[in-house]
């Protein structure tokens, strides 16, 4: 094997390093939803305290690829598409630490919330915490498989996300109006709301920041019409 077989091959396992602890931040911060969703359903506030509390391990993660992309950046100089892998796993875990961030904010109001009954029925919550980290995990799929179309279709989802929060909001709304009494529980969950319909934002970021890798085009101001070209 020739030196410069060698050193290419050791570069192509720094870029798999990359992508490989992307992927596990993505689990973990998956894992965070998931908790906070069942803690919310339950009223389990001692769940919600431990998702609190187990917010460093999101940002260790953040701060372990950051290091390791900025070596790579440093010792290779790359260029074309392992440059924007690169530049754009920088920004991609910001989105993740973001994700699990509001995972931890949902746990903070579920917190607040305690034992109080629910104001509206949280399964209309979880169908948008669920269609949020469909969207998550497809994002990072389509960074594993390298797919354009898949990662165009999780940003056009996020209008069903958009849909269901204008949906939970106008409810949360109604039932303020009927009850004065209910504005502490009614701010808590539409804050919750709020957070997971940011959640499908930050994982329609991740999907345009694929995109990006992939064919070198910037899609964030992109219309939604011209986004379809990619499907």
């Amino acid at each position: 094997m020739s030196l410069r077989q060698h050193t290419s091959q050791e570069f192509e396992a720094e870029l798999e390093s990359v992508r490989q602890r992307i992927s596990e931040m993505g689990r973990h911060v998956d894992g965070v939803l998931e908790s906070a969703g069942r803690a919310l359903l339950a009223g389990d506030s001692e769940l919600a305290e431990r998702i609190i509390v187990g917010d460093e391990e999101t940002d260790s993660m953040e701060l372990e690829i950051d290091h390791l992309c900025l070596e790579i950046l440093a010792r290779r100089q790359p260029v074309a598409d392992d440059l924007r892998l690169l530049t754009s796993a920088l920004k991609l875990v910001i989105d993740l630490e973001r994700i699990g961030d509001l995972g931890v904010s949902i746990a903070g109001r579920v917190v607040e919330l305690g034992r109080e009954p629910p104001l509206i029925p949280y399964e209309d919550l979880m169908r948008m915490m669920v269609t949020t980290r469909e969207m998550l995990t497809e994002a990072l799929e389509a960074l594993r498989s390298q797919d354009v179309a898949r990662a165009s279709r999780v940003i056009d989802k996020d209008e069903v996300v958009d849909a269901y929060y204008s949906q939970i909001f106008n409810d949360i709304l109604s039932r303020m109006r009927e009850s004065p009494e209910n504005i502490f529980r009614a701010t808590r969950v539409q804050a919750i709301s709020k957070y997971i319909e940011r959640i499908g934002d930050h994982a329609a970021n991740v999907a345009e920041r694929v995109i990006f890798i992939v064919t070198g085009e910037d899609v964030r101001h992109f219309s939604r019409m011209s986004r379809s070209d990619f499907s």
